[in-house]
């Protein structure tokens, strides 16, 4: 049987704006593995959360790396998700 595992999650720029939160720690049920299944997750929580499944170009790193949605996640990571910056 699979344990619910506990990552913390980082939320920067207009994202954690839209939100209201800039970090958070979360249980994720059992089957969230990957970067895209914690995006998943939490845009089911619905209203503006629902954001993160449709946020355009949405990055993301796990431990300070930067990683694509099939990056797997573990107990204790850390996520953050940041629109692209922009600037000159």
């Amino acid at each position: 049987m699979l344990k619910p595992m506990s990552v913390r999650i980082l939320y920067f720029a207009a994202l954690a704006d839209r939100l209201g939160v800039r970090s958070e720690h979360v249980e994720l049920p059992p089957g969230i593995v990957s970067v895209d299944g914690l995006r998943t997750h939490l845009a089911a929580r619905g209203g503006v959360w629902a954001d993160l499944g449709t946020f355009p170009k949405l990055r993301a790193a796990v431990n300070q790396r930067m990683a694509g949605g099939d990056a797997p996640i573990q107990a204790g990571d850390e996520v953050a998700f940041f629109p692209p910056v922009t600037g000159g």
